[in-house]
């Protein structure tokens, strides 16, 4: 069933047997521990032999392995294997309601559906329904399309946001009798995961009435005046995910020798989690940067250069140590200076920009990074959750890390119509181990 007015589909969903491990089964986010090779090798060996998410999606601190083209052919014929053997079986057409419990809250909420990728475009200043809400790196997508380029399904950890304060669309669900579908313990004490069976059509009905009560122009205009191009949905988990599943979409319809015949195809469509940004159980927090391989000296020098040069105020102010550092940084005040907690080779620092020229100062800092990985070749990043981490990788020699303050959910909506895309890598949607598990999945080739 479709419901194109709001980009909606109920999706044929693909679930493991009933006879699965589902704690060896999902997995999480291949875009988490990307530095902690050691969590990926201790999950594989938890793993073993039996079925997995593992061994049909590509973590990406695998990426730069030099044997990722081999992996990605696995995974692949993997894929088809577990469709043939039994190790996956299609309902009928259906969405899942999501019911996620952490160390660090007691449920989230979530909804499967599939999104229509025809209403989505990620291209800078867009005013699609489906809206990017972080800066799409062109450049990262292509190791993603080969994964997703021959492979006959589609295993998510898409999280998408709507604005739901009247809490229409997902919670009603929970006080209609479902059909349990799943219930057990994730993996490295991530928690629990409850999913139960959406099949009756006037529930789907009445989920897509709600979402379609949201995109009322008339309502939408009120809350947001002077613009008129309805966001229903925007990104929060998987932006680069969903991306790759557009950029193959438009790969079909470029192939096609007649429109008409793809009109139904399934990669037009991806499967993602709704959640919504009004969810008790759904909190926003930072992603941190941490380099290696960089001479500190060389990067403090560059930091006060390029802030003065343009304008700026810059101070690195030492502090004794991480905490004291991240007190300093929760104790300053919001307003004409930007406040950066970071650690060069084990020396703590707050730093100070002072009449930024961006919004957050997560934008700030992305600036000048930017231009320094593209000066400094042999400097690597990467985006991490979790305080810990940072001090744990900063205080190695030849390594630096930022500690960088959470932006609030409650402005989240209203940021991205007024301003547009946020900085790359800009919020998280919890921490590492609450991002969502591989377990659900679709086909996206019809000929398999």
């Amino acid at each position: 069933m479709n419901f194109p007015d709001i980009g909606l589909q109920v999706p044929r969903i693909l679930l493991p047997a009933p006879a699965t491990d589902m704690q060896k089964w999902a997995v999480i986010a291949c875009d988490q521990y990307t530095s902690d090779p050691q969590y990926w090798e201790d999950l594989a060996a938890f793993i073993g032999c039996a079925p997995s998410t593992l061994k049909i999606t590509l973590p990406e601190v695998y990426l730069a392995d030099e044997k990722v083209d081999e992996r990605i052919r696995q995974i692949n014929a993997t894929m088809k294997t577990y469709m043939r053997d039994g190790s996956m079986v299609e309902h009928e057409p259906a969405f899942v309601l999501v019911e996620r419990s952490t160390s660090m809250v007691p449920q989230r909420k979530g909804l499967m559906v599939a999104l229509d990728l025809e209403c989505y475009d990620y291209s800078k200043g867009s005013h699609s329904l489906i809206r990017a809400t972080e800066g799409t790196i062109v450049d990262r997508l292509p190791p993603r399309i080969e994964v997703r380029r021959n492979a006959p399904l589609e295993l998510p950890h898409i999280m998408v946001l709507i604005d739901d304060p009247r809490k229409t669309v997902i919670e009603p669900l929970f006080e209609a009798k479902l059909e349990k579908i799943y219930d057990f313990d994730l993996y490295a004490d991530s928690g629990h995961l409850n999913g139960y069976l959406v099949d009756d059509v006037q529930l789907q009905q009445q989920v897509a009435q709600a979402l379609r009560d949201l995109a009322d122009p008339h309502a939408y205009q009120r809350k947001y005046p002077g613009h008129e191009d309805v966001m229903l949905y925007a990104m929060g988990d998987g932006n680069h995910s969903f991306a790759t599943a557009k950029a193959l979409w438009n790969e079909i319809k470029q192939h096609a020798t007649d429109p008409a015949e793809i009109v139904d195809h399934p990669a037009r469509y991806a499967l993602v989690e709704l959640v919504n940004i009004h969810d008790s159980g759904l909190e926003f927090e930072a992603i941190h940067r941490v380099l290696f391989n960089v001479d500190v000296e060389h990067l403090q020098q560059a930091m006060e250069l390029s802030f003065r040069t343009a304008g700026m105020g810059f101070t690195l102010e030492p502090h004794a140590n991480a905490d004291a550092c991240l007190t300093a940084m929760a104790a300053a005040e919001e307003g004409s200076e930007h406040c950066i907690g970071c650690v060069l080779s084990g020396a703590y620092y707050l730093m100070r920009i002072v009449d930024p020229q961006k919004t957050l100062a997560v934008g700030s800092l992305q600036d000048f990074l930017d231009t320094y990985l593209e000066e400094q070749k042999k400097v690597r990043i990467d985006y991490i959750h979790g305080a810990e981490s940072v001090t744990q990788i900063g205080s190695r020699s030849a390594c630096a890390g930022f500690y960088l303050p959470a932006i609030s959910k409650h402005d989240f909506f209203r940021t991205i119509v007024q301003d547009g895309a946020l900085p790359r890598k800009t919020f998280s949607m919890g921490e590492a181990d609450e991002k969502r598990f591989y377990l659900e999945g679709r086909r996206i080739c019809p000929e398999f």
